[in-house]
């Protein structure tokens, strides 16, 4: 191999290596986030032995308005809802929602209906288990008074 053909190769050689090594970085980052993706789902999301989708949407509403959040869209048939929360400083309607949720219904095998909600606070998303249980135990209360007719 001439020193000219060695000068050209050589590049090309260590830019397909530092791009395996790259690669290799980003693949292990990317199971990391997975791994991560998993345990917030966990966290999100609660599985409920009813099929009344209905109910259960009723239910997430008035729990959301309970905990102070404004509705800002309810779909039933794609079994979405999202609300929001002002900054307690601010209600102008110009200022962005501090607080967004998103809570999905859908169904869990033949008796169960799996409900997850996805908050974000300030535009980052919320990953601490508090919020979530938070809302899940007024959720679940919500329903048992549903269940029981209780007003």
């Amino acid at each position: 191999m001439t020193s000219d053909r060695l000068k050209q190769t050589l590049p090309l050689v260590f830019s397909l290596l530092f791009l395996v090594a790259s690669c290799a970085t980003t693949h292990d980052r990317l199971l990391d986030m997975e791994t991560s993706q998993v345990q917030l789902r966990s966290i999100q999301s609660r599985a409920f032995d009813t099929t009344d989708k209905e109910k259960t949407m009723r239910a997430i509403i008035a729990t959301l308005q309970d905990l102070g959040f404004m509705l800002d869209r309810a779909d039933y048939t794609l079994g979405v809802v999202t609300a929001s929360k002002a900054r307690g400083d601010s209600y102008q309607m110009q200022a962005p929602a501090a607080l967004r949720i998103t809570v999905t219904v859908r169904p869990r095998g033949e008796k169960q209906l799996l409900v997850r909600a996805s908050a974000e606070y300030l535009r980052s998303p919320v990953t601490e288990a508090k919020p979530y249980q938070n809302f899940f135990n007024s959720l679940e209360k919500a329903m048992f008074l549903e269940a029981h007719q209780v007003d």
